[in-house]
């Protein structure tokens, strides 16, 4: 008998590092058997979907299930523990425990009880091992770096399409258990293997798909797997007949892939319905090759999705006999969505195969192993493709035109307004038809009526008015052919521009935006018609078209296609406004206006949508367009490519291409569109006011108020912004010098976004590099811990969606984020003032900012793993020499405490402060120290700043400091940066130190020499005083 754990989840792990996280792992015990899970790095609601088999001899025994937090140099620390009797699962019904969740109890009753979070288990008895309880199949592979999302049930970037599904499975530690390796051993375990669900069994395949169609929730059609698309092909027939033909236990298909892809022995499992999902599992004998003799694999499948019309399966593959074959999986998704509808009326599938490596086991020939699989699966596939092409026709993607090419044509046949109509319907109002009477009577008048004689003022030719009556009438004739000169002007200037943009192509290769607009409702009148005469301008990326004039018209049909020219950059914004035509010498008036951001928006839902329209007329209305939207890359893969080395000349360093793992988790991160691509991201501070807490006797929380007047617990008599909910009293708290949070800042060719997850609390936002209006560099001071800091200003109005990330907001509305702290500053801002100029500036802007820049050094990468760049700095050595010190006590003059207080006073240091170490990455910490010098020292008085960045050698009692320090107030100061490297050995009773020296220039001046070795004098005396007091310091006490 074998108890099956699956390990979930878990949630509310308390921090146990210094970083306000935790490193969280698994350990499991049943009586000598011992297993452990992987290890998740920085997270306090990390989730495993591991499972764990063990042998069963005694029910007496009891599971001990312990989460622990994983320390590299002390003792891991203990979190919290389940205990569970195997007794109480054998008495279970079905000897099972449902999924639950179990609360984490520390190791004794007597311990101080404490919220140590919750697990979830899912814990079953079964009597004999199948191949599925020995297969590892991970739910995706793990990304480069990992963010805890909004949901605590969502702590992993991956696919949660792909993964759900998949932790239904059971898997194990493949390090611990293998598949049988020989042919016998899988046919009896898998003959043995207990259905998960008895009545699955003896129903059919298409009786348990539609339980499953029934039961089935929303959810999207998983993406492609990161190792590639192996096929891509539409097909005369239904998905849900595809689906069948791939799938059903009485498809001849199965049977003929096999016999063409030479494949012999085949094994097809039964269909069972498990947790909702379709699962089965398949043998069969390659065929040899060249390399490889014939081997056994076991393939699992199981269906992610079946909603009626698409379905996903996902199919996991292990050939254990091979060569390092319990190391890795291949893993391959099938998705089988409707294609478009044929010219001819007939429905069609798409068929989307890809597939990655998934390595179970960490391996040297990781490399090689999926290299060497990638071809032999093209090959595959290749037979698939022609053994599916003889069951089912393929459709030519070429000769069927695109949903765009079809939406698009259907709007180009729709028949434009004869000029005569328009004329009949433009002219056809009261002022015209009162105009032509007026005219036509006082012709009739003046035909009729005899001449007057000269008579007042009047001489021969010059007729003037006798009578108020007569002024009156010449002025309402005067009037009357001013409007109608108005109406004819404005009829012909918008004749000629009738058509305008409509039907003009895009020029060049790039990304192609393409906008048909439909039609308008409910516009504005603004005319004393009643009526407008509405048109309406669309901008991109500083490009504008322009549509027809509708002359009177509130619900225009315009039925016209604009398309822009191809533009390098992916558009981040589409402007739409809408005016009303008032003539060639008149403003026109706005009737609307509507702004499309494409990386809040899905692509797709964008093919035909209604946009309402903003502004105080068109709310007033509730005014809205019609608009179909369509965004091309016609330059395919080499896009983000072409792009990065474009950037990469203004930036100055190369810029590696990002996986598409790490592109993934990056739009996930922030929600963006799949086109959106990471180019670089730097670690940093975000420079905020501390928002105000409130306390209720429970937690802190945050609250963005500033006062509260409480006249009971449960009586508020008056409150600022707003209030808690609850009573209690409340604790007020306001740093006015500002806080702020460490996090990683993203840089995309479109946005700039900035994640912190501090102790729990999570800050997320980004904004356009159109919405920026300035980027200035403020002088490094205190808060800033010495770093230069980033000042971003938007416009008026723009980024109010990361209005929480602003420091600040001025005057004129404009939010200020600040970010400073950088390891490599210059990097950092290069790259992002070369993306905004990139994105953001006019020519004219562009050319005036290079004529103002000034030459720089060159550039360090914090990818590259050197601190601030050293490397790159010619160092040499100053001062080294034994101290009779252990290195314990000299590692004081690095710890904050009293006595490298001393140690600095001594060496002309005044106002002294550091802050804390802190954790940077593995066995490296950070911290930033600043003071001033005493005027003996500096007749200038000079403050610096500096970051220093211990790390230990590898026999853990030596370390290496490394600094670097800028001198503000000082000649010269900004025009170099000093960095300074401290090597601490070990010696019997003793230490051995080696400081070397550099001098990083930024800017080039005639006094470098003169300077270097002024400087060069001045920290040799002061390194040797700062030693001396150390050993003085030892000796006194």
């Amino acid at each position: 008998m074998k108890l099956v754990v699956r390990v979930i989840e878990a949630r509310n792990i308390p921090a146990m590092d210094l970083n306000g996280l935790s490193d969280p792992y698994v350990r499991l015990q049943l009586g000598k058997q011992r297993f452990r899970s992987k290890v998740i790095k920085k997270c306090l609601n990390p989730y495993w979907g591991d499972h764990f088999c063990f042998h069963v001899d005694d029910l007496s025994e009891e599971l001990l299930i312990s989460v622990l937090d994983e320390d590299k140099y002390f003792n891991d620390d203990f979190i919290g523990q389940v205990k569970l009797p195997v007794s109480r699962v054998f008495d279970s019904p079905d000897k099972s425990l449902p999924t639950s969740w179990y609360p984490l109890l520390p190791k004794t009753n007597k311990s101080k009880p404490r919220d140590s979070g919750e697990i979830c288990l899912h814990i079953y008895l079964s009597q004999n091992a199948s191949f599925k309880d020995l297969a590892t199949i991970t739910a995706a592979s793990s990304l480069p770096f990992e963010y805890d999302t909004d949901s605590p049930t969502a702590s992993s970037v991956t696919n949660r399409a792909i993964s759900e599904p998949l932790d239904s499975l059971l898997t194990e530690d493949m390090s611990d258990h293998h598949p049988p390796a020989s042919a016998s051993a899988s046919a009896s375990a898998s003959a043995s293997a207990p259905a998960p669900v008895s009545a699955s069994a003896s129903a059919s395949f298409d009786e348990m798909l539609n339980t499953m169609v029934a039961n089935h929730h929303e959810t999207d059609v998983p993406t492609n797997l990161p190792g590639g698309v192996l096929l891509d092909q539409l097909y005369l027939f239904t998905s849900t007949q595809l689906n069948a033909l791939l799938f059903s236990p009485d498809s001849a298909f199965p049977l003929a892939l096999i016999e063409a892809q030479s494949k012999t022995e085949p094994h097809f499992g039964q269909w069972t319905l498990d947790n909702g999902s379709l699962k089965r599992q398949n043998t069969y004998i390659t065929p040899p090759s060249k390399l490889l003799k014939a081997v056994k694999a076991f393939e699992d499948q199981i269906y992610l999705l079946a909603d009626g019309k698409s379905f996903a399966v996902f199919v996991t593959i292990a050939t254990p006999d091979v060569m390092y074959g319990n190391t890795f999986r291949v893993e391959i998704l099938y998705c089988i969505t409707p294609g478009p509808e044929l010219p001819s009326g007939e429905q069609s599938a798409r068929l989307v195969v890809s597939w990655r490596m998934n390595f179970v086991q960490s391996t040297m020939m990781k490399g090689m192993i999926e290299n060497g699989a990638r071809q032999p699966l093209k090959d595959n596939f290749d037979q698939f493709s022609t053994a599916l092409s003889h069951h089912v026709k393929p459709v030519d993607l070429k000769a069927t035109a695109s949903e765009k090419d079809q939406l698009l044509a259907s709007l180009q046949a729709v028949e434009q307004q004869s000029d005569w109509k328009l004329f009949v319907q433009y002219f056809a109002n009261f002022t015209v038809v009162s105009t032509i009477i007026i005219v036509v009577y006082t012709l009739f008048h003046i035909w009729m009526a005899a001449p007057s004689t000269a008579q007042g003022l009047e001489f021969v030719g010059l007729d003037l008015p006798d009578s108020i009556g007569e002024v009156v009438v010449c002025a309402v004739l005067v009037l009357q052919a001013k409007r109608i000169f108005e109406l004819v002007a404005r009829f012909m200037q918008s004749r000629t521009q009738k058509g305008s943009d409509h039907g003009i192509k895009a020029q060049g290769d790039g990304w192609l935006l393409t906008v048909a607009l439909i039609e308008g409702s409910n516009l504005a009148a603004v005319d004393s018609s009643g009526f407008s005469d509405p048109y309406v301008v669309f901008t991109c990326n500083g490009r504008t078209r322009t549509s027809s004039i509708k002359f009177q018209k509130l619900d225009p049909q315009w039925s016209e296609i604009f398309e822009f020219d191809a533009m390098d950059d992916p558009p981040s914004v589409l402007e739409v406004e809408v005016f009303d035509f008032d003539g060639p010498f008149d403003e026109a008036t706005s009737l609307g206006h509507a702004e499309i951001n494409f990386l809040k928006a899905n692509i797709s839902e964008l093919s035909d949508i209604w946009v309402p329209l903003q502004g105080k007329l068109a709310q007033a209305w509730q005014s809205k367009l019609r608009l179909r939207i369509f965004l091309d890359n016609s330059r395919g893969g080499n896009a983000i490519g072409e792009y990065l080395a474009k950037m990469e000349e203004k930036v100055g360093k190369r810029i590696n291409q990002r996986s598409p793992q790490t592109n993934s988790a990056f739009q996930k991160l922030f929600c963006l569109p799949a086109e959106e691509f990471l180019i670089n991201d730097f670690t940093c501070h975000l420079k905020r006011k501390m928002p105000l807490q409130w306390w209720t006797g429970g937690e802190f929380k945050e609250w963005c108020v500033h006062v509260w007047w409480w006249e009971s617990p449960l009586d508020v008599v008056s409150r600022g912004d707003g209030s808690p909910p609850g009573g209690g009293f409340i604790v007020v708290a306001e740093f006015n010098g500002g806080g702020g949070y460490e996090g990683r800042l993203f840089l995309s060719a479109r946005v700039i976004g900035f994640h912190a997850n501090l102790f729990g609390h999570k800050t997320k936002f980004f904004f356009l590099w159109e919405d920026i209006e300035d980027i200035q560099v403020a002088s490094a001071n205190l808060s800033s811990m010495g770093s230069p800091i980033v000042v971003i200003t938007l416009r008026k109005g723009k980024g109010l969606d990361a209005k929480h990330g602003a420091r600040n907001q001025d005057e004129e509305g404009r939010l200020k984020f600040y970010f400073h702290s950088f390891v490599s500053f210059t990097m950092a801002h290069r790259t992002i003032m070369a993306l905004w100029r990139a994105r953001s500036l006019s020519p004219e802007q562009k050319v005036k900012i290079v004529e103002e820049d000034l030459e720089t050094s060159s550039l360090q990468t914090e990818e590259s793993g050197t601190f601030v760049g050293v490397e790159d700095v010619s160092l040499s050595e100053v001062y080294s020499s034994p101290l009779s010190v252990p290195v314990n006590f000299l590692m004081e003059l690095f710890s904050g405490g009293e006595i490298e207080l001393r140690v600095m006073e001594r060496t002309g240091c005044v106002d002294y402060s550091c802050t804390s170490w802190e954790l940077d990455k593995t066995d490296v910490y950070v911290r930033r120290i600043c003071y001033k010098f005493d005027k003996h020292v500096s007749r200038y008085t000079g403050e610096v700043t500096s970051t220093q960045q211990k790390s230990v050698f590898p026999d853990k009692n030596s370390w290496l400091i490394e600094e670097v320090l800028t001198l503000h107030g000082v000649p010269l100061g900004d025009y170099f940066n000093l960095h300074l490297k401290y090597q601490i050995e070990e010696r019997s009773k003793s230490c051995f130190v080696k400081v070397m020296f550099g001098i990083a220039w930024l800017k080039s001046t005639r006094h470098q020499k003169k300077t270097s070795k002024n400087i060069l004098s001045n920290w040799q005396d002061r390194l040797k005083v700062m030693f001396a007091t150390v050993v003085k310091e030892y000796v006194k006490g």
